[in-house]
């Protein structure tokens, strides 16, 4: 899965509401980040790098395991496929967007 792609899936997912209420972002290297502004009305997701609530940073390759439901984030926080930085309450309500 590419940024492009990985970008339209979390949008088509998050809808206007994500239940964040929370800055969110994916940082996948040198492969651009991914943000989710839960605190936006309608909420947005777009590539513009800037602070955030809460950032995971995973590779491309796990990012698209996460959205295509092959990696539950759990699983994949505790064998270390991503790190969290910031609120982690953020990062628990990850489960209802992917």
């Amino acid at each position: 899965m590419d940024l492009s792609t990985a970008t339209e899936t979390l949008r088509s997912k998050v809808g206007d509401q994500s239940g964040l209420n929370a800055v969110l972002k994916f940082d996948t290297g040198t492969d651009g980040v991914i943000v989710i502004d839960g605190k936006a009305t309608p909420n947005t997701v777009d590539n513009v790098d800037r602070e955030a609530d809460c950032t995971v940073a995973i590779s491309m390759a796990n990012l698209g395991d996460l959205l295509t439901g092959e990696l539950e984030p759990t699983t994949g926080f505790m064998t270390g496929k991503f790190k969290v930085s910031g609120d982690m309450s953020v990062a628990l309500k990850l489960q209802r967007v992917v």
